[in-house]
């Protein structure tokens, strides 16, 4: 049963049906409660703040004293009793009680609970004290204590050769070192005493040791502190004595001096060097010619051109793949990691971020192993946070294992390219061609220790850190199964001088990277663009010939060559859009859809080429495109009225008062009208270019079609947020971007032709409608002997008049109950593409130069009257002689109809040339769209994806790159809206006041 406080109201709730109020009260009663007086707040103390005869009390955080008779322990955590004094209990912690000793009996034992005389004085604490070479025994072999101590001299004769332990309770023996080079426990001279060891000065072993620590980037060499204290020990014991542990010690500083070493001195690497050529006869480790028995395996060997062989002669003897049954798409490194004095630590696993500097979730840094996943990292780390993490260097000879068909284990060696190494005073490892690297086996992140100068508790002067490690996985050429050669470890370090600690910071970066030979891509890619290229030269000359037809020019002159070019342009751009569009999906399909390994994505090195041919793709589509809206905007049009005057009307004179008859006027409202209806279709395309652009970006954003990019093995659309994202591909983001953007425009041209022309509205047609309800015929030059006719005339005869008449019309119309529309009796062909002839094209200039007030008035024109008036005499001259042409009246300038041979309409050229009679080809495909932007949707589709990719491929930024495509659709239409109406004006004396 619960008796009281919080037990009590246990049992109540228990037990009993109390009433929540009277719960409440009684909670109120028994619990206790918080004074509004009372804080939470109290001193803050650190152990190193309290006194001598103080403690820091661990659970109240806050120091106390200590008893009567005692003081501070070393670590200041609790108590011990004063010198002279000796414990009679002690409880743990501060709860001790002290004795003083009698004054026969001042010494207190080690163990502080006797008191003992002692033979030879006291030390500071109170203790016995012995001379040097003497131990201290303060009980018998069975534990009795002795009355008074004694110290007892350790036999170093041959017989035992003893010395005092460093803590001088227990004799010894000797270092071998000293025993086999002075035959005694003491190294006199000759002999030499360094790092505990006593070496011969009669040997064969180098003295003449150079403790430098070199600091190549900054051209700094100074004497180390632990190369002086531990060098020439090091490499003595490995040399003399085939100290494992020692050699490994001398191998990690020849590493710290970042493997570098000249013959003519003994420095770390020189000594390292010196042991390793004359130990030939201890034989090789697993049969690896440069790796010593009992040193560690630091070099390759300095033979030019090995690095290549090392490196792409030997695949590796497993397979990768993304999927399937077998997939196998990780990476196991393992590491042997060494302390710097050379003891084995033990094998680990590089997941969890052992060579990877920057903090991160476990599940990003171990992406990092992910095979196929290209990956970076990079931070700025403070250098007292490097101080503090890395006291003492750790070194690591990194593997990658590996299982054979046999499902036995194995590992292979990883080789490391330390840019920093010095070969003959020169940087080698960073030269570009390989077969002048010299591969190194071990490598450290941080070393704190080798810059220290007088003291090894000291702050170092200088600090090694490993900025940059890449690791780079090359792929064999033409494998189908995933095999790849050794990786390479490429490692750069940065030397610190430590100045200020406190306002230093470090870059340091971790990338795992993957190569291919792209050197067969590169041929196909090439032979591909030759032979596109050389059909583009074939089309840009029928273009060419074409247009000098059309321009009724023969001559070969500079416009001619300037021509070409562009046309050039243009065609080769769609080689450069064809050549990336297709390496672009070749990339994406084979490398995310692959099972086995075969290929791997270019890297962004490899990428350049890529690029180049994107942005001289746009570059070349951008003056295309610029030709074609030039070519546009100054094209020569008019619109021919058919309509006649209806009678006439009587008007009056000024300044005669009277009357006088006159032909009713013919209304200019629908020549207006018409005019408007085509400046208004100028711009009209076969797609929605807001809805492209915002399609494309929600598809890419929202549905996560962007994911397809990464540099990575996935196929998925989405990430997760605490997984790693890889980097982008360049050409991934182009292929995606590209495939995108076509499959949209194309979907939208299809719907456009299918649906939407054909159900609700389709402009082209409608216009050609328009004409003929207007009784509005247009003469259009788009070259000078070339053009296009769409004729307008009404069957009706006439089309201003009132709704009742026109809907009459419309109805006979409709029931045949009149001819048809066409230009040829009997026909329904209103639109034609036309060649006139030069006869005709110079009589068409002499009227069109006062039309246009270019010139004085022509001599068809009256001299007298104002501008205006003559270019309205001008315009009616013009109406006249074109309506008269298109009736065959001017018999010396007349034309005949025919359609266009299948091998003209697929060169886009004409082969008869018109000589004295113009030729109009029948023409149902609306071809007239072609000096609009309607007829040129293809130019207009590219070229809008080209700058959407380039923006991209700059800023990597596919909302911004949306955003600009936009506004420069925007910028040039409203350009070619603009000029176009101007030029619209300016043509047909329609008033550009009326133009929408």
């Amino acid at each position: 049963m619960a008796t009281g406080g919080r037990g009590a109201v246990v049992a109540m709730a228990a037990g009993s049906t109390l009433s929540s109020a009277s719960v409440t009260l009684f909670l109120l009663l028994v619990l206790p409660r918080v004074s509004q007086a009372q804080t939470f707040f109290f001193p803050f103390r650190q152990p190193e703040t309290c006194g001598h005869n103080q403690y820091f009390d661990i659970s109240a955080l806050s120091c106390v004293a200590c008893g009567s008779n005692q003081r501070q322990d070393a670590r200041g955590t609790s108590c011990v009793c004063l010198p002279g004094f000796q414990m009679i209990s002690n409880n743990g912690g501060p709860d001790i009680t002290c004795k003083k000793c009698p004054e026969h009996m001042k010494g207190v034992t080690e163990d502080g609970w006797n008191c003992i005389s002692c033979p030879g004085g006291l030390t500071a604490e109170g203790k016995c004290h012995c001379p040097t070479g003497h131990i201290l025994v303060e009980r018998n072999v069975n534990g009795t204590l002795l009355s008074q101590a004694t110290c007892e001299l350790c036999d170093e004769s041959e017989n035992s050769f003893t010395v005092a332990n460093a803590l001088g309770n227990r004799c010894v023996r000797c270092e071998p070192a000293f025993i086999n080079t002075s035959k005694s426990c003491a190294c006199s001279e000759p002999n030499i005493l360094t790092g505990g060891l006593c070496l011969s000065s009669t040997g064969n072993f180098p003295l003449r040791m150079i403790s430098t620590a070199r600091y190549g980037e900054l051209g700094i060499s100074f004497t180390s502190e632990w190369f002086a204290k531990y060098l020439q020990s090091s490499a003595a014991a490995c040399w003399m004595y085939g100290n494992l542990t020692s050699c490994q010690a001398l191998g990690n500083m020849c590493v710290m001096n970042m493997n570098c070493y000249d013959s003519s001195t003994f420095d770390a690497c020189g000594l390292f060097q010196f042991i390793f050529e004359n130990t030939a006869a201890l034989g090789t480790v697993h049969s690896v010619s440069f790796w010593r028995q009992n040193l560690p395996w630091l070099f390759y060997g300095d033979q030019l051109g090995l690095a290549p062989q090392i490196l792409s002669t030997t695949p590796l003897p497993t397979n990768f793949s993304f999927k399937g049954e077998n997939q196998s798409t990780k990476l196991k490194f393992v590491a042997a990691s060494y302390d710097v004095k050379g003891n084995f630590l033990k094998w680990q696993t590089l997941e969890g971020g052992i060579l990877q500097l920057c903090p991160d979730t476990e599940t990003r840094l171990n992406a990092a192993y992910s095979f196929g996943t290209t990956y970076q990292q990079s931070c700025e780390i403070p250098v007292p946070k490097i101080l503090t993490d890395f006291p003492t260097p750790t070194f690591y000879d990194v593997y990658l294992e590996y299982t054979d068909e046999n499902q036995h284990q194995y590992i292979w060696a990883v080789p490391v390219l330390n840019l920093n190494l010095q070969h003959k005073k020169m940087f080698v490892n960073k030269d570009s061609s390989s077969g002048k690297w010299l591969l190194t086996r071990r490598i450290f992140l941080v070393d704190t220790l080798s810059g220290r100068e007088n003291d090894l508790g000291s702050q170092p002067r200088l600090i090694r850190v490993a900025t940059q490690i890449s690791l780079s996985i090359h792929l064999v050429p033409n494998t189908k199964n995933g095999n790849i050669y050794p990786p390479l470890i490429t490692i750069a370090y940065r030397d610190i001088d430590i100045k200020d600690p406190s306002s230093q910071s470090v870059k340091v970066s971790f990338s795992v990277t993957y190569e291919m030979d792209q050197g067969e891509a590169h041929v196909q890619t090439d032979i591909a663009l030759g032979v596109l290229g050389g059909l583009a030269v074939l089309s840009s000359l029928l273009k060419t010939a074409g247009w000098k037809r059309r321009i009724g020019s023969p001559m070969i002159d500079l416009q001619t060559v300037a021509k070409f070019l562009v046309y050039y342009a243009g065609d080769l751009a769609n080689v450069f859009f064809i050549i990336t569009v297709g390496t672009g999906l070749y990339w994406l399909i084979f490398f995310k859809a692959q099972k086995s390994v075969s290929v791997l994505l270019p890297v962004p090195a490899q990428e350049k080429r890529f690029v180049t041919y994107v942005g001289c793709g746009f570059a070349l589509k951008a003056l295309q495109f610029l030709h074609k809206l030039i070519s546009q905007i100054t094209i020569d049009i008019f619109f021919i009225d058919w309509e006649r005057p209806k009678g006439k009307v009587l008007k009056a004179v000024e300044g005669e008062g009277g009357v006088r008859s006159a032909t009713v006027p013919v209304s200019i409202w629908r020549t207006y009208f018409v005019a408007n209806e085509w400046n208004e279709i100028q711009t009209v395309r076969k797609i929605n270019p807001l809805f492209q652009v915002l399609t494309v970006l929600f598809l890419l954003e929202v549905v996560g079609f962007k994911n397809l990019a990464l540099m990575d093995s996935s196929s998925s659309l989405s990430r997760s947020p605490p997984s790693y994202i890889a980097p982008y591909s360049r050409i991934l983001r182009y292929a995606v971007s590209s495939a995108l953007w076509l499959v949209i425009g194309l979907i939208q041209i299809v719907f456009f032709a299918v649906f939407y022309e054909r159900f609700i509205e389709d402009k082209i047609r409608q216009f050609v409608d328009l004409c003929c309800m207007s009784n509005i015929s247009v003469f259009l030059l788009s070259h000078r002997c070339f053009g296009y006719y769409i004729h307008g005339r009404s069957v009706h005869g006439h089309a201003d008049t009132n709704m009742e008449e026109m809907n009459m019309n419309l109805k006979r119309e409709a029931e045949n109950l009149c001819s048809q529309r066409g230009l040829v009796p009997n026909t329904d062909g209103q639109t034609f593409q036309i060649a006139i002839s030069s006869q005709m094209r110079q009589h068409y200039d002499r009227i069109h130069e006062t039309l246009t007030r270019k010139n004085g008035p022509a001599r068809l024109l009256s001299s007298s009257g104002s501008t205006f008036e003559q270019s309205v005499k001008a315009y009616h001259t013009m109406n006249k002689f074109l309506g008269s042409f298109i009736d065959h009246v001017h018999k010396e300038m007349d034309y005949f109809i025919k359609d266009k041979l299948l091998l003209e309409r697929i060169l886009g050229m004409e082969f008869m040339e018109p000589m004295e009679k113009s030729i109009f080809y029948n023409d149902e495909g609306y071809s007239f769209s072609s000096v609009l932007y309607y007829g040129n949707e293809a130019t207009l589709l590219i070229y809008d994806l080209m700058f959407f990719c380039v923006v991209d491929l700059a800023c990597q930024n596919f909302i911004l790159a949306a955003f600009l495509t936009y506004l420069q659709q925007e910028i040039f239409r409203f350009i070619r809206n603009a000029v176009g109406q101007k030029n619209l004006a300016s043509k047909t004396l329609v008033d550009q006041r009326f133009l929408i």
